[in-house]
């Protein structure tokens, strides 16, 4: 690891990208990314399915019963509105940024440029904590619903086997894992589509056997469980389930056309928060009870999603089975987008001296083995859980991800502040953007004020009565970024960037079809050519 850190080169003499010039030097037709060595692989239908549905894992469709019966049908969509508009406001600061930078290191490395090289470090760790907690969750999830299947294999050999394949999978490249997770997130909204159907007909007393229950259950046992309390339950429950719009960040680098594909990813989260979030938090409240004994206390993963409570108590025992299924594909999903997601945060976080250099290889395809199986290996965490003695340690550790997301969030609006602020000093207009975030300054200042409030808060209902070891868990996080900054920071000897020194320029490119489309515009053509392009 370098004993100093460089300066970043001051742009001020130069301009972004501005109309394409064929002959430029900033032209890139390589398929490699030069400065993170991996493949831009992935279209821009992969992105926008990314966006819209590829992070809906199994914490949405059987973490959200603990959330409404912990909060309440109407704590649970004012817990989700809120994140909801919390979670807006960052993609915002998330599409400006990486519209114009999309190439290498996604967050993580504009932290370093717009703030501090010790700051991206502080970000970038706390991100991949967010991802291998995630990863080692949903592999429990999948273990269990496996086994209430069928209990022949140990859930430890079930583990084994999923690991072996996710990572088999992974090694196939960014085009494999696009393209899965493109089809998985179909499968996904379709399945979310089919229940919202379900739950306007059972309401309505469109089932046959079943009596119409309309907004029953927010008068009995009501529209809130514990009051405020119970409020601020679903916010912790509802940072988790919003986790992973940013990576839409993260993926840029592998997108072939990011200029194209993240503003259209982008401008699809408020779809996202709409449809998936506030619908299902609307839909489970309206057709699932608060008090429902399966919230809590169900024989397996699926008697604890509000779903399958609400099929059965329709009059479809079996219908345990169908949500089973549909939690298998769900959990399929997100552990590939979370080992995807985690692999290359150390990736690029390796490649700038933050991680283990080791870390930061890619072979000849552009894919990242080294990162990959070391986020992998993170998925045993789960086995934790195996044991009665390791289980409270295994919960702990997945509760990281609630706070871990506050910190991240708030770390993406404070980037964007300083680069705005950097853009002004520098003499660029906000009109040379190629996407302009909605409502600036006020937006971004909303996002990292309201994120530091919710990592201060989020931990609250520990103080009374005072559990210790809930009380770590929900502040421990808070001084860790704190000591990784403060670390990075001396043994490295960095300093914050002047507004005037940030570097600006370097992280843009251009589209590849763009590329390819203008190169092909001004290659010499034929005379068949031409007179065919006559007609």
């Amino acid at each position: 690891m370098p004993s100093k850190m460089s300066s970043p080169k001051n742009s001020s003499a130069s301009a972004p990208l501005g109309p394409l010039d064929v002959d430029s030097d900033r032209l890139d037709f390589q398929e490699i990314d030069p400065d993170s060595g991996v493949k831009r692989g992935l279209k821009t239908r992969h992105l926008s399915m990314m966006a819209l549905a590829g992070i809906i894992g199994p914490g949405l469709l059987v973490g959200s019963g603990g959330a409404l019966a912990g909060g309440g049908p109407a704590a649970l969509i004012i817990g989700f509105g809120l994140i909801g508009i919390v979670a807006f406001s960052i993609m915002q600061s998330v599409g400006e940024l990486t519209t114009l930078y999309p190439s290498g290191g996604a967050f993580t490395k504009l932290g370093d440029r717009m703030v501090d090289p010790a700051f991206g470090a502080a970000v970038g760790w706390n991100y991949f904590i967010i991802w291998f907690t995630v990863l080692a969750n949903e592999y429990n999830v999948v273990a269990s619903i496996l086994s209430f299947w069928s209990d022949k294999v140990p859930i430890w050999g079930y583990f084994l086997l999923l690991w072996s394949a996710f990572l088999c999978f992974q090694f196939l490249g960014v085009e494999s894992f696009g393209e899965a997770e493109f089809w998985l997130a179909l499968v996904k909204v379709a399945g979310l589509i089919a229940y919202y159907i379900f739950a306007i007909i059972y309401a309505s007393g469109g089932v046959i056997g079943a009596e119409a229950i309309g907004f029953r259950y927010w008068h009995d046992p009501g529209a809130f469980m514990d009051g405020f309390a119970g409020v601020a339950k679903v916010f912790v429950f509802a940072s988790t389930f919003y986790a992973g719009v940013e990576s839409v960040a993260v993926a840029a680098t592998e997108t072939k056309n990011p200029g194209v594909a993240v503003p259209l990813a982008i401008r699809q989260v408020f779809g996202r928060i709409i449809f998936v979030y506030l619908g299902a938090a609307f839909f489970f409240g309206l057709t699932c009870p608060a008090n429902a004994d399966g919230l809590l206390n169900g024989a397996s993963r699926a008697l604890k999603s509000p779903m399958t409570i609400a099929i059965q108590n329709a009059g479809w025992e079996g219908g345990v089975h169908l949500i089973n299924a549909f939690i298998l594909v769900t959990c399929i999903s997100a552990i590939n987008s979370s080992i995807y997601i985690a692999s290359r945060t150390v990736l690029f976080m390796a490649q700038d001296g933050k991680a283990p250099k080791f870390l930061g290889r890619t072979n000849r395809r552009g894919v990242p083995i080294p990162a990959i199986i070391f986020a992998n290996l993170f998925g045993a965490l789960s086995l934790l859980n195996i044991s009665s003695s390791a289980a409270d340690a295994y919960t702990y550790i997945v509760n990281l991800s609630g706070v871990s997301t506050f910190l991240v969030w708030g770390s993406i609006s404070f980037i964007h502040i300083r680069f705005r602020q950097a853009w002004k000093v520098q003499g660029y207009q906000a009109e040379d953007l190629p996407f302009k975030s909605l409502w600036y300054p006020w937006n971004a200042w909303f996002g990292l004020i309201a994120n530091i409030v919710l990592a201060l808060v989020q931990g609250w209902t520990t103080f009374a009565p005072f559990v210790a070891g809930d009380f770590v868990d929900a502040y421990i996080l808070l001084p860790l970024f704190g000591i990784i900054y403060l670390a990075f920071k001396l043994w490295n000897h960095t300093r914050i960037w002047r507004l005037d020194e940030i570097d600006l320029q370097s992280g843009q490119r251009r589209d590849l079809e763009e590329i390819r489309e203008l190169a092909a515009e001004t290659k010499p053509q034929s005379w068949w050519q031409r007179l065919w392009e006559g007609f």
